[in-house]
């Protein structure tokens, strides 16, 4: 299981380098992989300090640090 969110937080990570500051709901309909095992990998990169949280409205935007 933490290889397969390991992989899945690589992906969320290079999608991010890409730009721009999507919400995660977006971010878990872009990155491939079930909504949870995304939601765990964003977990881990936050866990790792590599994101930030942008509080917009009622959704929350990722970007990273």
């Amino acid at each position: 299981m933490q290889d397969t969110i390991g992989h899945l937080a690589g992906k969320v990570y290079r999608y991010l380098e890409k730009g721009g500051k999507p919400s995660i709901t977006k971010v878990t309909k872009e990155v491939e992989g079930s909504n949870t095992k995304v939601y765990m990998a964003i977990g881990w990169l936050a866990k790792e300090g590599k994101l930030e949280f942008l509080e917009k409205g009622r959704g929350t935007k990722l970007t990273l640090k």
